[in-house]
């Protein structure tokens, strides 16, 4: 299975995977509005591959067979500051 990988051009660190290049038909228009106007970042052979950098690999083909499309998104950022003054056992 080769899947084409696109950045969003409006929301930093999001990719969308599709299964066909510039076939957007099975994504959800308001999806497609949010992600802006898709740039192609790279074709990947899912099936030759056991893991990729940022997502599960298991879930991105599971995704593609239910949806025909998987949508990775930057994980939320955590407040260092916020995490060590816990750490330390102050409120704030």
């Amino acid at each position: 299975m080769i899947c084409v990988v696109y950045k969003s051009s409006r929301k930093v660190d999001t990719y969308l995977f599709v299964e066909k290049r510039d076939d957007f038909s099975v994504v959800p228009e308001a999806l497609m509005q949010m992600f802006g106007a898709p740039k192609l970042v790279m074709l990947v052979p899912l099936s030759k591959r056991q893991e990729l950098a940022m997502a599960d690999i298991n879930k991105v083909r599971s995704e593609l067979a239910e949806k025909g499309y998987y949508l990775q998104i930057p994980p939320p950022v955590v407040n260092l500051l916020n995490e060590h003054r816990k750490s330390m056992g102050l409120e704030d």
